[in-house]
């Protein structure tokens, strides 16, 4: 039996978009993980202290025999790790058991203006040479390939299963209700209170999920939200309220392609580089928050969910791990 090693971006997350990331990863992944035995490790929090690192260590000796390590999406990698707090939290100290993991649709930031020698020398230690990785964006691909790693752009997880016939089965007029988010770190405070006061015009019933921890201080600090129901912050109850007929209007990437899944009318609000990246490569439905004096007029418009996403590129990865 195989022994698969989940590296999850869920564990010790503020953000629910790293549970949709992670559902997207094991669906997937289900080919490989079905006949596994899986263990999951965490990406946001140490797995061990330096000291630990002996292999007498039983979380040393499983990391040593898996037959396969997955680092699943966000954006886990920096240009400089040698940050206060990186995502993905690995040093030089406690990441020698760590190698040769294979990235799956994972994507980028950019904090410093080249990738210096301590981040390239880590990620040489801790990223497959053997395996292409999967990644989430092209910018992201660029980044490996400098470094000297294989990569493949298969986007997003999230995305793979966002099918032709699935986006066929995406209405194409707007609905009576919509679900709407906010992003606490990305403020701007009058564009969204306007995309607030468009949504409301627009539709008869609106409603607010919170992915973010802090999500929902940002919304009560807005006016005219005192009627707006709140859903309940978990991926579960956003999933039960996507059930209905909705749409789904938002600065949350992952928020717009869960709603997606669910076969709902999405239009992502662009708020940072992930969302830029991917709608350039996938061509999600999006709008500059910069011109949200267009979102009445996308609302009330036709159009199709056309999600370009390359499955030949998703079996061609996956079927190295055959």
């Amino acid at each position: 039996m195989k022994k698969v090693i989940i590296f999850d971006t869920s564990v010790a997350s503020f953000n629910r978009g790293d549970d949709i990331i992670m559902r997207g990863a094991r669906e997937g992944l289900e080919g490989i993980l079905s006949n596994a035995f899986v263990t999951n490790f965490p990406t946001h929090t140490p797995i061990f202290h330096f000291h630990q690192t002996s292999k007498i260590n039983q979380n040393v000796k499983w990391l040593q025999q898996a037959d396969f390590k997955f680092v699943c999406g966000s954006n886990l990698l920096y240009s400089n790790m040698v940050r206060p707090w990186p995502l993905w939290n690995i040093n030089f100290l406690d990441s020698k058991p760590i190698k040769d993991c294979v990235l799956v649709g994972v994507g980028s930031g950019i904090n410093s203006k080249g990738i210096n020698h301590y981040t390239k020398k880590l990620y040489k230690s801790v990223l497959s040479s053997e395996y292409i990785h999967s990644v989430r964006d092209n910018s992201t691909k660029l980044m490996l390939e400098k470094m000297g790693f294989k990569a493949i752009n298969t986007g997003c997880a999230t995305l793979w299963n966002l099918t032709s016939d699935l986006c066929k089965q995406i209405p194409t007029k707007k609905s009576e209700s919509v679900i709407f988010t906010l992003t606490d770190y990305r403020r701007d405070k009058i564009r969204d209170q306007k995309m607030i006061e468009i949504l409301i015009k627009s539709y008869r019933v609106v409603k607010f999920w919170p992915q973010g921890s802090e999500d929902y201080n940002y919304f009560q600090s807005m006016s005219g939200i005192d009627s707006i129901p709140v859903i309940s912050p978990s991926v579960e109850a956003f999933s039960m309220a996507l059930n209905s007929d909705t749409d789904y209007v938002g600065t949350r990437l992952h928020g717009g392609i869960f709603a997606m899944q669910h076969k709902r009318r999405s239009l992502i609000i662009i708020v940072d580089h992930r969302a830029r990246e991917m709608n350039k490569d996938f061509n999600l439905k999006a709008l500059e928050r910069d011109n949200i004096e267009e979102l009445e007029m996308l609302i009330n418009s036709e159009y199709a969910t056309e999600v370009t996403v390359d499955r030949e590129k998703i079996n061609s990865w996956l079927n190295q791990f055959k």
